[in-house]
């Protein structure tokens, strides 16, 4: 298609977090983005055609925010989307890190703009688009959410909200696909038209009177039915310290006994009988028959074979935990439990120098590293942010990491696996309290909108672990994989056991581990659970097993959490990040050794 002679038209998707918009956008261009009923998911924008329009129309999920007021940086990326939007979906990806306009990018305006609001929460949702429409850019608006207000006594009457505000106002089920139809409508009649009617722009730049107007018109087109006063109590009783503390306690316990006990299950009695029984013996047959017993017959399935502990360790050690994990998180995720959370420890988080919504990218954490550290940009200050990322990288193992450590120690004892999560606890409680003394800034209160309780949807909680599953293999497995088959390399070559030598000192003296347990801490450079996995070959006593567990909580982050935090900071800080936690990793770990091995 050429595009000077039909330039491509560019939609930005707004609205406030939890609102459906993750939903519609997968409705619109049938991309797998993942959705989730807490604030903080879609920090990053993402970009799809538009299917079914009769243009070339480029749809962009501009992160969820409730003002344009640019307090922090996912408001920041809106206002700049507003004013000038990447014009494929190549350029997002490359300006995604700081969403920072560059040379290629169309310098015209948005061709329109999809608002998603709330019939629920009906006034948060047009304060955010009483900004949008400052803007003067045709806007659609989804009216979202009109069978939970509905089950609520909310009645909206969307023809009178949109004669009010002088746009199109579609009632929406994003969850059935209901008005999606009538809203891609339209939105299409909008584009043909080029522009649309003067809007209900609200010239006050007072966030008081704005408030006031927004409020007026809400109370002008909502009707709300009397509901029986107890309905809320349950609500209200999760995020009060009592019995909200308790629950909550209750909630983990069963979310970490779920992963650990799941994994647990699906690797002792499923894949290692399989890939041990079955799979690996064909290997390792097949390598005989086709190869002399040599330096490339070990490097393929030696002590470190590629094709043995490479397919070993990421999908029948770490695989299992994975899945575990990230169903326990779906369950939290789609109940809308997370937020209730955050506003529970709000309290306790403020003594870390945090906000209660900051447990979110720490949660993302046990998944991974990287989207944990990109849902900062969530967070409003730049000592919030650094204080998440510290704690992140230092103290919570990623959900590699963490299988790999359930897997060394839980066979052993169970004892020494809740020890080690109450030393990671502490560890978290010990960085937040320091790095809120030393940095310096202000900690702004916590605005957090709790969506409806809901019991978690199966389709939904299938859906998620198909693609976090596919994206732990793609983004998790295969480096591992490859980072499997260079310490092989190395090892057979003998440069791994030179450069253990090095470190054998350090290893046998200070941390009381066996020499060969050097190697692992040179692979956990390439890979961070790679300095665990290898301890399981090991005949290790409970103490040097939570000895060696303990340096691999701490140890330094994977290469591309590096490389991310470079990006989303400065070099500078992604440096005393890595000499941080390598050696915090050593001095924990050698004092425990020591005083262990005194008291043993």
């Amino acid at each position: 298609m050429d595009e000077s002679a039909s330039p491509r038209a560019s939609v930005l998707l707004m609205g406030p977090p939890n609102v459906g918009k993750s939903v519609l956008f997968n409705h619109f261009t049938g991309m797998e983005v993942s959705c989730a009923n807490y604030i903080g998911t879609t920090v990053e924008y993402s970009t799809g055609e538009f299917r079914g329009m009769s243009r070339d129309t480029l749809l962009i999920d501009v992160p969820g925010t409730y003002t344009l007021e640019a307090s922090n940086e996912a408001e920041e990326v809106a206002v700049r989307m507003l004013a000038n939007p990447p014009s494929s979906r190549d350029e997002i990806r490359h300006s995604s890190s700081h969403c920072e306009p560059t040379s290629k990018h169309d310098p015209s305006k948005p061709s329109a703009v999809l608002c998603v609001l709330d019939a629920v929460n009906l006034e948060s949702s047009l304060y955010l688009l009483s900004y949008i429409l400052d803007y003067r850019l045709p806007v659609v608006a989804a009216l979202n959410r009109i069978d939970i207000a509905k089950k609520k006594g909310i009645h909206v009457s969307h023809e009178k909200l949109s004669h009010i505000l002088g746009i199109p106002v579609v009632p929406t089920i994003a969850p059935t696909g209901a008005g999606t139809e009538e809203l891609k409508q339209q939105l299409e009649k909008l584009l043909s038209a080029g522009g649309q009617a003067e809007t209900a722009r609200h010239q006050s730049t007072d966030p008081l009177q704005r408030w006031k107007r927004v409020e007026d018109i809400a109370a002008r087109v909502q009707h709300r039915e009397k509901q029986p006063e107890h309905r809320s109590t349950f609500d209200e009783l999760l995020i009060r310290p009592w019995p909200g503390l308790p629950i909550a306690v209750l909630i983990l316990l069963g979310s970490f006994g779920l992963v650990v006990g799941l994994g647990m299950g699906l690797r002792q009695f499923l894949l290692l009988p399989l890939f041990r029984g079955y799979v690996f013996p064909l290997i390792i047959s097949g390598v005989e028959s086709l190869l002399q017993p040599g330096m490339l017959q070990r490097i393929l399935i030696g002590e470190y074979g590629f094709l043995i502990k490479g397919i070993e360790w990421p999908f029948t050690l770490v695989f299992p935990y994975v899945l575990s994990f990230y169903l326990a998180m779906a369950v939290l995720e789609d109940s809308g439990y997370l937020p209730r959370l955050g506003a529970l420890l709000d309290g306790l988080f403020n003594r870390l120098g945090m906000s209660g919504g900051s447990i979110i990218p720490l949660l993302l954490g046990y998944g991974c590293a990287i989207p944990a550290i990109m849902a900062t940009r969530a967070l409003h200050t730049r000592k919030e942010r650094l204080i998440a990322v510290s704690i992140i990288c230092l103290t919570i193992p990623c959900i590699s990491q963490t299988g790999a450590i359930i897997t060394l120690l839980a066979e052993h004892s169970a004892a020494v696996v809740f020890g080690l999560a109450v030393f990671s606890l502490i560890a978290v409680a010990s960085t937040g309290l320091l790095l809120e003394k030393l940095l310096h800034g202000p900690l702004p209160a916590m605005v957090i909108e709790l969506p409806e309780l809901l019991p978690p949807r199966p389709s939904v909680l299938g859906k998620k672990l198909a693609i976090r599953s596919k994206r732990f293999i793609s983004d998790g497995a295969v480096p591992m994989i490859g980072a499997v088959g260079l310490a092989s390399v190395l090892y057979e070559s003998g440069l791994m056991t030179a450069a253990g030598r090095v470190l054998s000192p350090l290893v046998t003296l200070w941390l009381r581990l066996p020499e060969e347990a050097a190697v692992p801490l040179i692979l956990g450079i390439m890979r961070r659970e790679l300095s665990i996995l290898p301890l399981l070959e090991m005949d290790l006593t409970a103490l040097q097993l939570f000895t060696g567990a303990l340096v691999g909580l701490f140890y330094v982050p994977c290469i591309a959490v590096v490389v991310s935090i470079a990006r989303e900071f400065k070099l500078t800080t992604a440096l005393l990040i890595l000499l941080t936690t390598s050696t915090t990793a050593f001095l924990v770990g050698g004092i425990v050794a020591q005083i262990g091995g005194l008291l043993i």
